[in-house]
């Protein structure tokens, strides 16, 4: 792009590269906390495709056997409501928590953040703290430059590729799938996918980093609608810090004018998007408090109270009361209590049994020698639970009702019944020409567990 400026062209870039951002690391409370919180999460993500139960891995989401398990459940894709129904779940929850602490997640549990971190510790193990990174950058390329990069973006992709297989392992037997890596048997989408997850986690966590969360998550741009003036936030005390100035640990700064802020620029140096926290709140915060905890230790060294930049609110800010009970966060509980409560009850009272039954259309019923009424009826039943059962078709809903086909029989686990019959009814038992019947399975391993499935009787008219 150009523009003409006193008989000259002047070029100017029309995006400008963005800065690469050297964040230090930092000892403190939040940041202990956000340790564990990073070892606990990828603990769990690394490890739970390795558990078993009953022979099987706990949790597989087989979906070329259209079966999702999930340790001592089984879920069909006919148990779509219940993903629809948790994914709701997390949603609210996302909003009551964000309402309430304001972007904790971003800053200690979301993927982005927690892979990142890693890839971070990865990066500081090889080239060093933070100046010693940017002195790296710097300077020309040799060997010591040459072997750091190398083996820096080495761990890097030995770290991402044991993701994306991870990932895949949800999906496919973990151990098949380390089998079929080894001898190099894996199905061409089991590569796909592990290549394409582990470019994924190298690309945002270790390139993209804060561009991610900056300019590709929706997260932070409507993440203002559910903040309000008692949302927890990180702000800093400009009253108490300003004017901001360097002096000496023992001197009578107040006197000169000067806050308690020595303008040491550590809480930027700390920020991993880069920011800084002293112009005021940011959509670009993600609340990882690496500020509060430089700040605190800064303060410490001077002599100083802790607290400049802190956890707080914006009435809190202004002396007044902060209330975490209000009209918004009591919908929100209200309404994640009942999702919670709701989803408890539908998954209790699951019954692991899927029947369908189809009328035959062609013939709506046909009437016997002895004035009876038949109807005939194709049900298919699926057994959605882990082992082999036997079930009693049974019917209700009309009196003196017979079933002619097969009213025991068994589906083994996973297994689809299709079961013709016809059922007879005395038309005098008929008390209009469309009836309602239900037909009742009976779980015979099981005789707590029955499903009713409902259907037409039609007969003559009245």
């Amino acid at each position: 792009m150009s523009e003409k400026q006193s008989d000259t062209y002047v070029i100017r870039d029309l995006y400008e590269k963005p800065e690469k951002i050297y964040p230090r690391q930092v000892h403190g409370i939040y940041a202990r906390l956000r340790i564990l919180t990073v070892l606990l999460l990828l603990g769990l993500y690394y490890f739970a495709p390795w558990i078993t139960w009953d022979s099987r891995q706990a949790i597989l989401l087989d979906l070329p056997a259209r079966k999702f398990h999930l340790f001592a459940a089984t879920f069909w894709p006919q148990d779509f409501v219940y993903l629809t129904l948790l994914l709701v779940i997390c949603a609210v929850g996302l909003f009551l928590f964000t309402a309430v602490a304001g972007r904790l997640w971003c800053g200690y549990a979301c993927p982005q953040t927690v892979w990142t971190e890693t890839f971070l510790w990865i990066e500081e193990f090889v080239e060093g703290n933070r100046n010693k990174r940017m002195k790296l950058d710097k300077q020309p390329w040799g060997f010591e430059k040459i072997f750091k990069k190398t083996t820096k973006h080495f761990l890097w992709v030995v770290f991402a590729l044991f993701t994306g297989y991870t990932f895949v392992g949800y999906f496919s037997p973990i151990r098949e799938l380390w089998d079929g890596i080894l001898t190099l048997s894996l199905g061409p989408w089991e590569w796909f996918w592990i290549g394409l997850y582990s470019l994924a986690t190298y690309g945002n966590a270790g390139k993209l980093r804060e561009q991610v969360c900056l300019h590709m998550c929706p997260y932070a741009r409507f993440q203002s609608a559910m903040f309000d003036k008692d949302t927890l936030i990180i702000s800093y005390d400009e009253k108490r810090g300003e004017s901001r100035g360097k002096r000496k640990k023992k001197s009578d700064y107040k006197s000169k004018g000067l806050g308690d802020c020595i303008d040491c620029n550590q809480c930027v140096h700390v920020c991993p998007t880069g920011i800084d926290i002293r112009d005021g709140l940011q959509y670009e915060c993600i609340a990882c408090a690496a500020c509060i905890d430089v700040c605190d230790n800064v303060m410490d060294q001077m002599g100083y109270e802790q607290g400049l930049i802190r956890y707080t609110t914006e009435h809190a800010e202004k002396g007044e009361n902060t209330h975490f009970i209000r009209p918004r966060t009591l919908l929100y509980v209200a309404l994640f209590t009942g999702l919670i409560l709701t989803f408890i009850f539908l998954v209790a009272t699951r019954t692991p049994l899927d029947v369908n039954v189809i009328r035959d259309r062609n013939n709506l019923f046909t009437e016997a020698f002895d004035g009876s009424i038949e109807n005939t009826y194709q049900l298919k039943i699926l057994n959605m639970s882990q082992q082999n059962n036997r079930y009693q078709l049974s019917i209700e809903g009309i009196d003196q009702t017979i079933i002619q086909g097969d009213t025991e029989f068994s589906i083994e686990a996973g297994g689809v019944l299709t079961l013709p019959i016809r059922v007879s009814a005395p038309s005098e038992e008929l008390e209009t020409r469309s009836n309602d019947v239900y037909f009742k399975i009976l779980n015979l391993n099981d005789p707590e567990s029955v499903h009713i499935a409902k259907a037409k009787f039609l007969g003559p008219k009245k």
